[in-house]
């Protein structure tokens, strides 16, 4: 039962991870750091997608989405918890914490189906060469990233709509760095059964069921690719989904861990830490993973700068 007669509070304010002040100016030039990589990275590699033809390909449009998003969850976070570190009271307002938590919950969501969408492309790549074209058409292409950014933007909005309508009654204090669901759902005065359990259902659903896509694809990519006589031929195949598959280890392993369990074993301290790598350091990672593993990327990198030497 939600109870209605009551106040929400006008702000939230996070406990962070230090109160003292040397750690925490340390922690902010850290973090600084690593967003100012993952802004110029994922720019960078956006960039390079769209003006190297070699690169025009469903896979590096899906790669793009990928950077953008990384961009986008990991900016409705950093900037204001590089803000709180330096300042005195780690405050945001309500309607503040209602955004991050929609656009953080919106992008990461999304992300998940571009995954499972570079997925399957490798498999259309590799286990049905013949029929590529027509399984990975532009419109194919377009109509998966527009499902991504719809229904990560819908079962965000379900998150946040049931989130915020249970009643603070007591205190607004937040053991966290930014607006997440469950530590959240711990402060509140009322049952909060059926929010995780919906958490857990619709995180099962975007979460479980891109994995299991993922799975397959990869699975039939290793039988075709196991059925490959040469051995170079093999590695060849192998090399153009490692990168992937070190992204998708990185990124499931933590949200699983973070959304797929009872918020009884939710730990404060041990979840912050989590929560760290795939908000901040994991959108820094992406496109490192994807230029130093990737040929094609690392050759339309070499042709860039060859021509800029020539032209200047």
């Amino acid at each position: 039962m939600l109870v209605r007669n009551y106040t929400a509070p006008s702000e939230f304010i996070f406990v962070g991870f230090t109160d003292y002040l040397p750690f925490r100016v340390t922690l902010f030039l850290v973090f600084l750091v690593v967003y100012t990589l993952t802004v110029v990275g994922n720019v960078g590699l956006i960039t390079l997608v769209n003006i190297e033809s070699s690169l025009q390909t469903p896979m590096y449009y899906f790669l793009s989405n990928l950077s953008f998003l990384d961009i986008s969850y990991s900016t409705a976070i950093a900037p204001k918890m590089l803000v709180n570190f330096l300042a005195s009271r780690k405050s945001i307002s309500f309607y503040g914490c209602v955004l991050q938590m929609f656009f953080f919950a919106c992008f990461a969501d999304a992300e998940c189906l571009i995954l499972a969408a570079m997925a399957y492309d490798r498999y259309a790549a590799i286990c049905k060469p013949l029929l590529y074209s027509t399984l990975m058409s532009q419109r194919v292409c377009i109509g998966l990233v527009l499902l991504a950014y719809f229904s990560g933007s819908v079962i965000s909005m379900v998150h946040v709509s049931l989130t915020f309508r249970l009643p603070y009654c007591g205190s607004n204090v937040v053991n966290h760095f930014f607006c997440d669901i469950p530590p959240l759902l711990a402060l509140s005065c009322a049952d909060t059964h059926i929010n995780e359990l919906l958490l857990f259902i619709l995180c099962g659903i975007i979460q479980t069921s891109t994995f299991v896509v993922i799975f397959i694809s990869y699975s039939c990519i290793l039988i075709s690719v196991l059925s490959i006589k040469s051995s170079g031929g093999r590695s060849k195949a192998f090399s153009t989904c490692a990168s992937h598959l070190i992204a998708v280890a990185l990124f499931y392993g933590t949200l699983l861990f973070m959304y797929l369990r009872p918020t009884t074993s939710y730990s404060p301290e041990t979840d912050k830490v989590v929560a760290v790598f795939y908000t901040v350091v994991f959108p820094m990672l992406n496109p490192m993973i994807y230029s130093f593993r990737n040929k094609d990327v690392k050759n339309a990198l070499e042709k860039l700068f060859e021509r800029k030497c020539i032209f200047k």
